[in-house]
């Protein structure tokens, strides 16, 4: 897809946040004719039609994918496997498909189990984008301005279905990059994963404190701030736990090590270590983060 030209018929396989805000970006610059969505309830596809996020409204995978240029995936990662199964046996050659998973390599090993008929026609996406509140009624046609989608093509893929993809994002105002499959979920893994599971456990352990009620109530801006992601879809981040589990597991530790240094610097009453690593926490973030905001999923 070339700048002006339009994907005639998308179909969206999960019309939540993303694959809705994807459609709204898609259909405010006019780089699609048909959007065809396929969701888990009738409720959500009730909504998303009286929305306009989608035109029309399939109960099968099938239907909607049969006639499609692009079919995405926009669905909890376990879910994918059943997805691909679905598409190898209905779609046809000029079809393009791909996702929008927080993880890639279990995406990958499952095209190439799934899907191998059109394994050179997938292309693997994540979109670093995304808000606490899921569903599509929160989703917005801005959700990628400026933001990064990672494409992590194997080397069987059609050069011309990455650039299509490519393409498909940039009409959202995304900035996209190609990387390895591998390298991204190391690094999701910790800029992504990590502080999600964190953010949960650290409300859950207040939640299960005698006091709970009064801990919230007097929360300040400090814990709404580092706890807003944990209001995430949890069925969404108990997948991408189970499929990314290595790299997460790999930076669990390695964060679970800092924590014990800080246990160690309070048990002691080391403010000198303490400082530093806030200082140095600080400086990282300050220099790192720079004009950078909003959440990524």
């Amino acid at each position: 897809m070339k700048p002006g030209m339009t994907i005639d018929r998308l179909a969206l396989i999960g019309v939540g946040l993303i694959g809705g805000s994807l459609a709204r970006g898609l259909k405010r610059t006019g780089a699609v004719g048909q959007v065809v969505g396929v969701a888990r309830t009738r409720e959500t596809l009730r909504k998303a039609l009286e929305l306009g996020v989608i035109d029309q409204a399939e109960d099968r995978v099938e239907a909607a994918a049969a006639a499609a240029d692009i079919v995405v995936i926009a669905t909890p990662m376990q879910t994918i496997p059943l997805i691909l199964d679905s598409l190898d046996a209905c779609i046809g050659r000029h079809t393009v498909v791909t996702d929008v998973g927080s993880v890639k390599g279990y995406v990958v090993n499952a095209v190439e189990t799934n899907l191998p008929r059109h394994r050179d026609r997938f292309v693997p996406g994540h979109p670093i984008a995304g808000r606490e509140h899921a569903g599509v009624e929160a989703s917005t046609a801005d959700l990628f301005e400026d933001k990064s989608v990672i494409l992590t093509p194997c080397e069987y893929t059609e050069p011309e279905a990455t650039e299509l993809v490519a393409a498909m994002w940039r009409e959202t105002g995304a900035n996209v990059e190609n990387m390895d499959a591998r390298i991204h979920d190391q690094l999701l893994a910790a800029t992504s994963h990590l502080p999600h599971v964190v953010a949960y456990a650290l409300v859950d352990f207040l939640a299960r404190q005698s006091e709970a009620d009064m801990l919230f109530r007097l929360a300040a801006g400090g814990f709404y701030d580092f706890t807003r992601i944990a209001s995430s879809d949890p069925v969404m981040w108990r997948d991408i736990c189970l499929t990314n589990h290595e790299a997460l597991l790999a930076v669990l530790q390695g964060y679970r090590g800092t924590i014990d240094q800080l246990i160690d610097a309070v048990k002691r009453s080391d403010g000198d270590a303490l400082r530093e690593c806030f200082e140095r926490s600080k400086r990282s973030r300050d220099a790192g983060l720079e004009g950078k905001a909003g959440g990524s999923r």
